[in-house]
């Protein structure tokens, strides 16, 4: 169910019989035609467990279930919006910059302290995000929110990416990621997260970068 990007701000989703979307609650701006919009219990196809563990780690937004004929304009806080389309891969990102997703999509969640150790432990701590990740996997369009706009920025093999956690918005791919830091500890002292820690990224895929340090 392909979202159709408005302006930088907001999205129109076209939503038929017989399918349906996910969006954040409060997310609709109007609608035309005959849809229904009634609170999630399943989060997704992830089902009843994925949501009870999404719950106890924190890592869970209020969803709206969308379903009808006819379509939704979408937009929030004056966010800047960002299309991201999967092709059978996995896309991890905050859940509270989702927006909307398709309901072929499976969400999830994974535990982002179990990549890169220690440092992987204290991500969420230095950098203001959570330990645990949503993740959407399948065929289907997903909109996130960021700050001032969104670029993509390949990952390959040979040339890792690094993010500002604070500019991070998500990726997707056989990428992984951990929290290292440029400067010593005694360096550290007085420092907020800032440019004293990165977020690395390094395999086959894409990372989303914001251009603001400004979180949701």
């Amino acid at each position: 169910m392909p979202f159709r990007e408005i302006n930088s701000k907001m999205i129109e989703a076209t939503v038929a019989p017989g399918q349906k979307l996910f969006s954040q609650r409060g997310a609709m701006l109007a609608y035309k035609g005959e849809v229904s919009f009634t609170p999630n219990l399943q989060s997704g196809q992830g089902g009843v467990m994925s949501m009870i563990g999404r719950r106890a780690a924190g890592e869970a937004a209020p969803l709206m279930t969308v379903e009808g004929s006819g379509t939704v304009l979408f937009g929030h806080g004056g966010h800047h919006i960002q299309v991201i389309t999967l092709e059978g891969d996995t896309l991890y990102v905050e859940a509270d910059r989702l927006l909307a997703f398709d309901g072929t999509l499976t969400q999830g969640t994974m535990f982002m302290g179990s990549q890169g150790g220690v440092m992987g432990m204290v991500r969420g701590q230095v950098t203001g995000q959570g330990l645990f990740t949503t993740t959407l996997k399948g065929h289907g369009s997903v909109a996130v929110m960021a700050h001032g706009g969104v670029i993509e920025v390949p990952i390959s093999p040979q040339r890792p990416v690094h993010v500002d956690p604070q500019a991070y918005v998500a990726h997707h791919g056989d990428v992984r990621n951990k929290l290292s830091s440029a400067l010593g500890l005694r360096d550290l002292v007085g420092r907020g997260s800032g440019e004293a820690f990165q977020l690395e990224l390094s395999g086959s895929g894409a990372v989303y970068v914001q251009a603001s340090e400004e979180k949701l």
